[in-house]
């Protein structure tokens, strides 16, 4: 550790989901501001790496390959990988996701000190040095900031969410106010209804509709609407988000960019 204890490098374990990654946002900027010398290092899946990319709070970004841990016999055959992390060596690991693999990795990293939350699952909890108690009621980025509590950082007035500027995608020419609509979601009951949507699209009048995200059948559209669907990348999603007048969109990661 660095004099006054104060860390020389944290490593701070938050690998999914895409939502979750952005409520995570404030804990780095938080350690990062409270320890300015230090070296921050976020562990994330690499489809979710475009959100930190730029992001000056963080010194070093490390792609998690969440297909080496998939099932029971992934978390043995991941243990190469975690063993591979033991030259980092940081003074301080913060652990957000919760998980026996993530204490996993925590502790191979070979970190002086591990904290994590009192929720975490799978006996996560009995390889941390410090836990923060949380509340099943608590918002997810509440949860995280509950981190600085037991280390001893003031949680920010108001929580910053540092996001990249994103990329336009190349095919879109509309420079006109437009409304930009994600129904969809992966959890089950959250996606829009087709037939809600396409109300929706064919009543909307007041500004062009431009739509996003993942869907594996094919949605009849007015002609009116802009379909992105299934053709932008996490980059491009996050210019539209920022570029949009006003965004409607199912509880999702894409909601949570737009939020932050």
């Amino acid at each position: 550790m660095a004099s006054g204890n104060s860390p020389d490098s944290i490593l701070l374990i938050k690998p999914s989901s895409l939502g979750d990654v952005v409520h995570a946002l404030p804990v780095a900027q938080a350690l990062k501001t409270a320890h300015p010398q230090s070296s921050l290092s976020w562990i994330v899946n690499q489809e979710w790496i475009p959100i930190l990319e730029g992001n000056p709070f963080i010194d070093r970004i490390i792609p998690f390959p969440r297909q080496k841990f998939r099932g029971i016999a992934g978390l043995f055959g991941g243990m190469g990988w975690i063993n591979g992390l033991r030259p980092l060596k940081p003074d301080l690991g913060v652990d957000l996701q919760g998980l026996l693999r993530s204490a996993l990795i925590g502790r191979g990293s070979g970190c002086h000190e591990l904290v994590g939350l009192s929720d975490a699952r799978e006996g996560a909890t009995l390889f941390y040095s410090r836990t923060a108690k949380v509340q099943k009621e608590m918002h997810a980025v509440d949860r995280y900031l509950a981190v600085l509590d037991v280390l001893g950082i003031a949680h920010p007035q108001i929580p910053h969410f540092t996001l990249p500027a994103g990329t336009r995608p190349e095919s879109f020419s509309l420079n006109e106010p437009f409304l930009l609509l994600h129904p969809f979601s992966r959890g089950e009951g959250k996606s829009m209804d087709a037939k809600v949507l396409q109300a929706f699209c064919n009543e909307w009048k007041k500004t062009p509709v431009v739509i996003v995200g993942r869907v594996n059948t094919d949605i009849p559209l007015p002609a009116t609407v802009i379909n992105l669907l299934n053709k932008t990348t996490l980059a491009e999603l996050i210019w539209l988000i920022r570029n949009a007048g006003f965004v409607i969109s199912v509880d999702s990661g894409p909601m949570h960019i737009a939020a932050g």
